[in-house]
């Protein structure tokens, strides 16, 4: 039981992790100092990550669900690899002062 409890914790830590680096993404849209090809990409993958559209639709047993745990991921790894690392910084302080407001409800 403990187990399953912490691997739920470990989970919902990484989603929540997810959720704060696509809000990341999307402040970055925003920065003047990202280029254009940065910005049509993090956006892509924000649209992506908050649309309730899927590639593979979520009712197809197992495919449903990898690309919400790899494509989105993935995505936003990519994303911010465009990015230089002082927009992020600046990106991941608003990003977590919006969170903390108890902002994004989504």
């Amino acid at each position: 039981m403990a187990k399953e409890t912490a691997a739920f914790q470990l989970i919902k830590s990484k989603a929540k992790l997810l959720k704060r680096e696509a809000f990341v993404l999307y402040f970055a849209y925003k920065d003047h100092r990202v280029t254009w090809y940065a910005k049509v990409f993090a956006i892509c993958v924000v649209a992506y990550a908050f649309s309730p559209i899927d590639l593979i639709p979520d009712y197809i047993p197992i495919l449903g669900y990898l690309d919400d745990i790899i494509l989105v991921p993935l995505g936003i790894w990519l994303a911010l690899k465009l990015i230089t690392e002082e927009v992020i910084s600046d990106c991941r302080a608003k990003a977590q002062e919006l969170i903390a407001k108890g902002k994004p409800k989504n």
